[in-house]
């Protein structure tokens, strides 16, 4: 993209403009077609977070069944219904809980965790058709995208911002906002209270239990729409967030490029097109890597009993945030070897520690080297290239490099895999008619009168014949 400025007032106008006048019919047939897509795998990471053995889901949904509210948006996985801001909130955490959720390498970002989960609370609340929801998913994701290119997604990161929670608060508020019909001046108003709330520290990473990380995208969506709930009533908020004064490009960069926020808007879709799919539960920074290892292991015919040592070069500007991770999702030191035993990666490791209970694991765990790698800066986060060196007890050294994991755009899955991955993920928690119906359901959205049938999916309690399936 060029960088092609607006003038002063330009930008936040030139969104608003653009929100309250979004058509479903202006989104070309195969972005809304990769929408889908990207809204059935997120579906499947909901699904698996309200596993009642993944404690981040319990516990949010616990507090917004206990805080109680008006029947009107859909709890995913519990049975119940409560205020559409307090499903935003639960439904956004559980959507980032396993790490599993669809996810966009350049931009750093989780967008489909967010725009889910405020789509369907805004679209229930405003009695939405299933393409205008479509619609919003695609809206979301666009505007979350182009709003951490403009900041800079590394130069966030740098200043201790989480660009899916900071971005990700605007993207709900602009999904909200065209779900909820509100008109220019009001959407003017939403993105400025959107403004006043985007937050989010990357300070989640020391917090060991996994909670903080996706309680950042329940943020997002909460926030967003409330923001949109209340422009909606006529509260007022500042109405040039993006060009004058305190600004979001004042406050979280350093180095803003705010013509990335308007530049080709509404003819290329990038926010959704370029999003990856995760073959892998972890930090997405380890894919590539997790890529390499196995090929080695599947060439070489390796067990995890055969690897003496791992070394991992990674991008400096990345490498901090897998290099002894308090977090299991984002350990290199602990996601490399668990991949290598004979079950593999599970979602449930996530939440349990396999160090504690298998000895190759914590061995190796301890064998694990990242390397901090300058030269690999120059090419992130554009692709999260990675040198994998394995090192076996016989004394052979296996190096592959690889910048493009599996999922991504240029070497996407095969639909089976998809549908596969999809299965496992709701299996934890549905039955498989119930996950059959629930993908049929998400391809028909767009003939959808209501978002009726696939929220009563999503929705509904834990099955009892579930298989309990746990993505590998």
């Amino acid at each position: 993209m060029t960088t092609a400025h607006k003038g002063p007032g330009g930008l936040t106008a030139a969104w608003a403009r653009y929100i309250a006048g979004f058509e479903p019919a202006a989104v070309p047939a195969g972005v809304r077609a990769r929408a889908l897509q990207m809204i059935q795998d997120g579906s499947g990471a909901l699904l698996a977070a309200a596993d009642p053995r993944v404690p981040t889901g319990r516990l949010v949904t616990g507090l917004v069944r206990e805080l109680g509210g008006s029947p009107q948006a859909t709890v995913v996985g519990q049975g119940f219904r409560t205020g559409a801001v307090d499903a935003a909130l639960a439904n956004g955490t559980m959507g980032y809980a396993c790490d599993v959720e669809p996810h966009h390498p350049e931009g750093i970002l989780h967008p489909i965790a967010v725009m889910v989960p405020t789509a369907l609370a805004a679209g229930e609340l405003a009695g939405a058709s299933g393409a205008r929801f479509v619609a919003a998913v695609v809206l979301g994701c666009e505007l979350e995208y182009r709003l951490s290119m403009a900041l800079g997604p590394v130069e966030q990161y740098n200043l201790g911002f989480h660009p899916s929670a900071v971005c990700g608060c605007f993207g709900a508020t602009a999904a909200a906002s065209f779900l909820l019909g509100l008109d220019e001046e009001q959407t003017v108003a939403a993105l400025g209270l959107a403004g006043c709330q985007a937050s989010g520290l990357m300070a989640w990473e020391s917090d060991p239990t996994e909670n903080a990380r996706p309680f950042q995208m329940g943020m997002a969506a909460r926030n967003g729409l409330t923001a949109a709930l209340l422009a909606r009533r006529g509260f007022g908020g500042p109405r040039a967030i993006f060009d004058e004064g305190h600004t979001v490009f004042r406050a979280f960069s350093r180095n803003p490029r705010p013509g990335f926020l308007v530049d080709e808007l509404g003819t290329r879709f990038d926010g959704i097109m370029e999003l990856a799919i995760k073959p892998y539960s972890s930090v997405s920074f380890l894919h590539p890597g997790l890529d390499g290892l196995l090929g080695i292991a599947r060439e070489h015919r390796l067990a995890i009993g055969d690897v003496a040592a791992i070394e991992m070069r990674f991008a400096t500007s990345g490498a901090h945030c897998v290099d002894g991770n308090p977090l299991k999702s984002h350990c290199a030191q602990y996601i490399l070897p668990v991949a290598l035993t004979v079950e593999g990666l599970r979602v449930l490791d996530l939440f349990h520690d396999r160090r504690e209970s298998d000895a190759e694991v914590a061995r190796l765990s301890r064998a694990v080297t990242v390397v901090h790698d300058d030269e690999l800066d120059r090419l992130f986060p554009e692709r999260y290239e990675t040198v994998i060196t394995v090192t076996t007890k016989d004394g052979r050294r296996l190096e592959t490099r690889n910048g493009v994991a599996r999922g991504y755009p240029e070497q996407p899955l095969e639909e089976a895999e998809i549908d596969a991955k999809f299965a496992t993920l709701c299996g934890a928690v549905a039955s498989p008619g119930r996950v059959a119906a629930l993908r049929d359901a998400i391809l028909g959205l767009e003939q959808a009168p209501d978002l009726a049938r696939y929220a009563g999916l999503m929705g509904a309690r834990p099955d009892s014949e579930a298989s309990g399936g746990r993505m590998s």
